[in-house]
Parts: C-alpha cells; sequence; structure tokens
C-alpha cells in the first residue's frame, strides 16, 4: 500500500448525539497492519441500539441497529476492509473506541499547514534492497521451446532459450524450460547425458487418441531442464528436418510438445514440489504456439491455470506452422476454438482454382490468445505491424499493439569474450587490441590468404538463404573485388549459392575464401580476425553476429532493419553525437549501391583514419551485451 488516506465515514442512528469532527489524513502508518489487503482509513461512529432496521441516508452515513443489545455512542475506526481472492468484501479490521478517543486527541495536535496539505505520507517500508540483481517479485516461469542452446541449436532461438531463463534464475526466479529430448544416434546425443529419467510418464490426447509421452530432468545453473520424450523426436537430422527436407510429421510433434509443456508444472516434482498452477508461460515461436491456447480452451474452462498467465515470444514471424484446416480435429482442441487457429489465405495465395485457402495457423492463434506478445527488438516489433514484414499477420498485430513490445537480445559473454576466448590465436581486450591483429595473421594464414595485416578484410557468417542477403553479396562482388579487400564467408544452405561460393573462391584466390558448413571454432575466428562483418539481411528480427563482431572490435556494415536497427549507430564523422555513439555503418535502401556506398566508407575509414576506426572498436567493445537487461525488461 503506497499511500494512506482519512475519509470520514460516519455510522450514526437517527437519535445519535452530532457527528464527530472529522479527521484530516493523520500519519499513522502503524495502525495498518502489512497484510491488510487494501482499503482507506475511514472514521465512524456507531449508537446501536434495540427495534428497528438499518437505514441508509441519502448523504452516505449508515444507520445500524443491534436488536439484541443496547449501547451508548459506541464508536469505532475502520482501518481496512478485508477481501477473498475474489475481491469480495469479508470483514472489516476496527479501532475501538479507547483507541480512537488517543486518536481523535493526537489528531488535534496537528498543525494548521499539515491538516490543510492534500499530501499523505507513505507508510515507512523497510529496506528491501537485495544484494545483486535480484527481483522484488518472484515467478514460476516455463520456457516452451523447440531447441535450446547446449541441447539443440539450429540458430538464435537456441542461444535466447538457453541463456535467458539462467539470467531470470539469476534474478530469483523459479525456471523450467520444456524442449523436445532429440536423439539423433550421433555423438551429440551426449548432451543429455546429464538428463535423469523421472519415471513420470503421462498420456495426452491428440491426433485421435491417446499420446504417452515421458519426461527428462537436468537441474543445471538455477534452472529446471526438462526433456519431453516420444519416439517422434528420436530420428536423424535436425529438429525440424533433414537432408530430404522438413519432416511431414511437425505438427504431431510440437502439439506433443505444447501439450506436454501443459502438463509438467502439475505432475513434476521437481526439487521436491511441482511448479502448480499459478505459472507464467513463454511460448516462443510457432512451435510453442499452442500453449497459450491450451490453457485458455482445456485447462481454464475447469478451473485449472485460472491464475496462469501467457507470453508469446515472436522470433521470426516469417514460420507460422500453418497446415491443412482438416487437421485441426487432431490438436485435442474443442470444436469452438477453431475461430482461434481459423486461417484464409489471399486468393494470390492459393494453389488452384477449387483451393478454398483454409488453413489452422499455430502463430495466428497464439497471437489471439496470449497475454503480452514480444519480439526479439524494438524495431521488429513495429515492423510486424506492416504489411511488408509481418507475413498476413500484421493487421492482427496491429490491433494488439497494446500489448506488443521488443526487448533485444543478450549474448553469452562467457563464451563470447576475446579476452579468454580459447579459439583465437591470441586474446585481448579494449584495454589493449593488439591482440587483434594476430588473430587476423593467424585467419589469414588458417584461410590460405596472403598475409598483410594492414589490407581489410571483410566477413560474413549466416545462412545461406535470401534473408541473410546473399543474392546482393553475389551482384557486389565483381565491384567489390575491385578494391583492395580480402573477404571470408562462413555458412551453408542454399545449394545454389554453396556452389557460387566454391566458384568465386575459385576466381579470386588471393581475395576471397567461403567455408561451406558451419564450424564453432572458425566462427570465433572469422569474428576476431576480421576487420567488418558484413551483414545486408532483409529482414533481421534481432541478429547476434553484429553483437559478437561488436564485442570482438570487428565493426558491423548492416542494413537498417530490425534488431540491426536497434543495435548498430551509424558514424558520422560530422557529428559529435555520432562520434560519442556509433559503432559501426547502416545503410537503407536495400540495393546494391547503398551497400558498397557503406563498405566504401568503411574501408576509406580504415585506411586513412586509424584513431577513428580505435574509437568504433573500443565503443563497440565496452557496450554491454549481457542477458542481465533483457532479463529486467522481461
Amino acid at each position: 500500500m503506497e499511500s494512506l488516506e482519512l475519509v470520514p465515514l460516519l455510522l450514526l442512528h437517527p437519535r445519535a448525539s452530532p457527528p464527530l469532527q472529522s479527521i484530516r489524513q493523520p500519519r499513522f502508518p502503524s495502525l495498518l497492519n502489512r497484510k491488510t489487503r487494501n482499503a482507506n482509513l475511514r472514521s465512524f461512529s456507531a449508537n446501536l441500539q434495540g427495534g428497528g432496521g438499518g437505514a441508509t441516508s441519502q448523504g452516505g452515513p449508515f444507520s445500524f441497529e443491534d436488536q439484541t443489545s443496547h449501547h451508548k455512542d459506541d464508536r469505532a475506526l475502520l482501518i481496512a476492509r478485508e477481501t477473498d481472492d475474489f475481491g469480495y468484501l469479508v470483514g472489516f479490521r476496527l479501532l475501538p473506541d479507547s483507541g480512537l478517543e488517543e486518536l481523535m486527541s493526537v489528531s488535534h495536535t496537528i498543525t494548521e499547514e499539515d491538516s490543510s496539505s492534500d499530501e499523505v505520507e507513505k507508510p515507512e517500508i523497510e529496506d528491501t534492497e537485495e544484494e545483486g540483481a535480484k527481483t522484488r517479485v518472484s515467478h514460476n516461469i516455463v520456457f516452451v521451446t523447440s531447441e535450446a542452446a547446449p541441447y539443440s541449436k539450429t540458430g538464435g532461438l537456441a542461444d535466447v532459450c538457453g541463456s535467458l531463463p539462467i539470467a531470470l534464475a539469476g534474478r530469483g526466479h523459479r525456471v523450467m524450460v520444456v524442449t523436445p529430448r532429440y536423439i539423433h544416434g550421433t555423438p551429440e546425443d551426449l548432451k543429455f547425458a546429464g538428463a535423469v529419467d523421472l519415471d513420470q510418464s503421462t498420456k495426452v490426447f491428440c491426433f485421435g487418441g491417446a499420446q504417452e509421452i515421458g519426461f527428462y530432468h537436468e537441474y543445471r545453473e538455477g534452472v529446471d531442464w526438462v526433456f519431453v520424450d516420444h519416439p517422434s523426436f528420436h530420428r536423424p537430422g535436425n529438429p525440424y528436418g533433414d537432408t530430404f527436407g522438413t519432416f511431414g510429421d511437425n505438427q504431431f510433434r510440437f502439439t506433443l510438445l505444447c501439450h506436454a509443456a501443459c502438463e509438467a508444472p502439475l505432475v513434476l516434482p521437481l526439487g521436491g514440489f511441482t511448479y502448480g498452477e499459478k505459472c507464467l508461460f513463454l511460448a516462443n515461436d510457432w512451435h510453442a504456439s499452442l500453449v497459450p491456447i491450451l490453457l485458455a480452451a482445456k485447462y481454464r474452462p475447469h478451473g485449472v491455470y485460472k491464475d496462469a498467465r501467457s507470453i508469446l515470444v515472436i522470433h521470426n514471424i516469417a514460420h507460422q506452422g500453418v497446415e491443412p484446416a482438416i487437421t485441426y480435429s487432431n490438436l485435442g482442441l474443442p470444436p469452438e476454438w477453431y475461430g482461434a487457429l481459423g486461417w484464409v489465405f489471399p486468393t494470390w495465395a492459393r494453389t488452384h482454382a477449387l483451393d478454398t485457402g483454409e488453413a489452422v495457423n499455430f502463430l495466428k492463434g497464439a497471437v489471439v490468445t496470449s497475454d503480452r506478445i514480444v519480439t526479439v527488438s524494438k524495431g521488429y516489433s513495429w515492423e510486424i505491424t506492416t504489411s511488408e514484414g509481418g507475413c498476413g499477420l500484421h493487421d492482427l498485430l496491429s490491433s494488439r499493439k497494446s500489448i506488443l513490445s521488443g526487448i533485444t537480445n543478450g549474448i553469452d559473454v562467457t563464451e563470447w569474450d576475446p579476452s579468454c576466448d580459447k579459439h583465437i590465436a591470441s586474446n585481448y581486450s579494449a584495454d589493449d587490441l593488439s591482440g587483434k591483429a594476430e588473430c587476423k595473421i593467424s585467419l589469414q594464414k588458417e584461410l590460405g590468404l596472403p598475409v598483410r595485416p594492414d589490407c581489410p578484410m571483410i566477413g560474413f557468417i549466416g545462412r545461406l538463404d535470401y534473408q541473410k542477403g546473399i543474392d546482393l553479396i553475389r551482384l557486389a562482388m565483381p565491384e567489390l573485388m575491385e578494391a583492395d579487400v580480402q573477404f571470408v564467408m562462413l555458412g551453408s544452405g542454399n545449394p545454389i549459392y554453396e556452389d557460387w561460393m566454391r566458384a568465386t573462391e575459385s576466381a579470386y584466390k588471393d581475395k576471397f575464401r567461403g567455408w561451406v558448413g558451419f564450424n564453432v571454432p572458425i566462427s570465433h575466428k572469422i569474428t576476431a580476425g576480421c576487420d567488418i562483418l558484413l551483414m545486408p539481411s532483409a529482414f533481421e528480427p534481432c541478429g547476434l553476429n553484429q553483437l559478437y563482431a561488436m564485442r570482438y572490435g570487428t565493426i558491423p556494415v548492416v542494413h537498417e532493419t530490425g534488431g540491426l536497427r536497434d543495435t548498430v549507430h551509424n558514424y558520422n564523422p560530422y557529428t559529435e553525437e555520432s562520434k560519442a555513439e556509433s559503432t559501426g555503418w547502416t545503410f537503407s535502401p536495400l540495393t546494391k549501391d547503398s551497400m558498397l556506398a557503406a563498405l566504401r566508407y568503411a574501408i576509406q575509414t580504415y585506411n586513412e583514419h586509424k584513431p577513428s576506426w580505435e574509437g568504433l572498436m573500443i565503443r563497440g567493445m565496452t557496450r554491454d551485451y549481457t542477458w542481465v537487461n533483457a532479463a529486467t525488461q522481461y
């Protein structure tokens, strides 16, 4: 309770003595019971005597008459109202007559200045500051995700769900992460070696029958890591597909995940007791989007999870979990909830003239039913409300703008730290940058490029698909290779782009190197050894590589979109504000000419303005990229 207001409320019998004098806001914080729910202090005088029923005056005071006893001018002070969990009034806390007389006498000692003031002194509150980053209010938080590092990873989603839970647990919350137990029959399966079978199998009803699922558990870094076990998660490939393409039963697999995530807080006695019904669910992307729908449609009608809340975290709106409308009956939801997931493709997107375009859309259902919607950057939260960036959901998201916000991701600063990184040739820091030149020389030697410490080296790390701007790099490469630069690429994806990388390396043997595939040590070496990191993404919800690059003193050149716009501040040598805040270069629109112009500015600054370049490096390296900031905002 932040303030106490004493408002006169007189309870009088019609024949009672004149009302008491109003008491104007005396300061009595000690009279307040700390456990009392809520109420303003009110004074009243009650004269109880036999005969007649209660009457209410128009002015507001009430009259009570006791038919069994007679009292003369009984008076009491109403300190607080007692309410139950539903807000209904169940009783009062009263100060007896003797205490009221003392209160009246004290009130007359208040000076005229105090009594005329409208301000009320707040009751003294004990110092509740906690050490470190502890939160004042703790929650039972349940992350639901298709992947979480280090157990499974294909992209940034795994990094977020592997780091943010640990940061929230460090703030005093009880955190559980629910994710599938992927078994591929490879040495990577050893990542689950620390997980213990809980022998707590349960059945969920979907896809025409009862599906039995099991749970494995590992307690690590203050977080309960719960792995859902089912034969559909035991197959070669990655979480979503293999060399032949996307798995055809992904809707079934992730429906199981969502049902299991809703059951886990109720049935798993982790640490000796369950999480219970009062949980905060964080559903990540479409794979977990059935969770808020299940809470509303399956559990709350039966009084379960009535106090639970859900947050939808959108990492990439391009993937929405769209399947034919006929599959709705497989999801284990009541028929009347079809409208929440129902989706109709526009005419131009239908496959043939007789196609009605009807489908179910997991992500759309979560947008409709979630209590809050969060994206992984502020810029992306705006972009998804536009027709260009919303992938068909922009109108719906615009209608829910009041609960939509963006929180920029952090990075694991223990893994990505140039001062102690074991993958790079020489460690360095913002106080001593000498090691970065050694990392560059080592990278040139390892890749077979001419050892030229003064030659600007540009790097690219990412998937080889249209989202990452590979088409733009292909168009610009002949012109870029005319400059005195070296270019290194690391990534895999579209076979067409992979073949292009091999052909470009053959054409520019002294300037270009392409590494097809993904290799963690090489990614660290490129991040540390290059001078410039290029990210011409068509759209980028958050982006992590630019954060890694700045952490390592590598200057990012990025397309001004999504999280890239939020995290990279454009350098302008002619403004003092830019000099103090800038960390790289941004370009817009997404064209070859604008990208080449930004690269030319970066190359010229590197060659001709070393002090400015070093300032960019130091500003990037000294920025705070930890998950503490993101956890605070969550």
